[in-house]
């Protein structure tokens, strides 16, 4: 299975409704422990996924500019 966002911050929301039903303060910290882990992997996710369309841009950019130079021109 592939991780998203969506699923990193499904996790984190049921992490804090655990934690605010939790009796005890360990079980409760416990839980908003495991949604700030949550939240992380898909705020990492997120940059990762930026940098990558970034890198896909930019790279699709060269591939253009490079068939343009290599292009012959018509006299």
């Amino acid at each position: 299975m592939s991780a998203t966002q969506s699923f990193y911050r499904d996790r984190a929301a049921e992490a804090r409704s655990a934690a605010g039903t939790a009796d005890l303060d360990n079980v409760r910290d416990r839980h908003l422990t495991a949604a700030a882990a949550w939240e992380q992997m898909a705020n990492r996710l997120a940059r990762t996924e930026r940098m990558r369309a970034e890198t896909d841009a930019r790279k699709a950019a060269e591939r253009e500019c490079a068939g343009s130079i290599e292009a012959p021109a018509a006299a």
